[in-house]
C-alpha cells in the first residue's frame, strides 16, 4: 500500500512504509534491511527511525494534501458537517504532529 500511495493521491506512503518497516523487523531480516536501504524509500525511514525527522518537501506536501482534501470535502464533495468537522479535526491532529517534528537532523 504505501508503494501504491506514491502513485495515489490520498493513499499515506509513509505510515504504511513504517508499518511494513516495524513488520518486518519482526519478520524477515532481508526484507526489512531491503526496505530500509531502498534508494526511494530508505531515505525517509531512515531519518526517521534515526532522527525522528519530516523533511520540509514532506512536511509541505502533507499539509497542502490536507487543505486540498478540505478544499474538496467542502466544495465538490459535499460532506455532512459532522463527517467534515471530523475529518477537519483529524487534519489539525495530523499538521500538529507533522509540523511538530523536526526538519533536519541535529548538528
Amino acid at each position: 500500500l504505501g508503494a501504491v500511495g506514491v502513485l495515489l493521491p490520498g493513499l499515506p506512503t509513509t505510515p504504511f512504509m513504517l508499518l511494513a518497516l516495524w513488520a518486518f523487523s519482526r519478520s524477515s531480516k532481508r526484507f526489512h534491511d531491503w526496505l530500509y536501504s531502498h534508494p526511494l524509500f530508505g531515505p525517509p525511514l531512515q531519518s526517521w527511525d534515526r532522527h525522528r525527522v519530516i523533511s520540509r518537501r514532506v512536511k509541505v506536501f502533507s499539509i497542502l494534501a490536507m487543505l486540498s482534501a478540505r478544499a474538496y470535502m467542502i466544495f465538490v464533495a459535499g460532506v455532512p458537517v459532522w463527517v467534515y468537522a471530523l475529518c477537519a479535526s483529524v487534519m489539525v491532529y495530523g499538521a500538529y504532529f507533522i509540523l511538530g517534528k523536526p526538519s533536519e537532523p541535529p548538528a
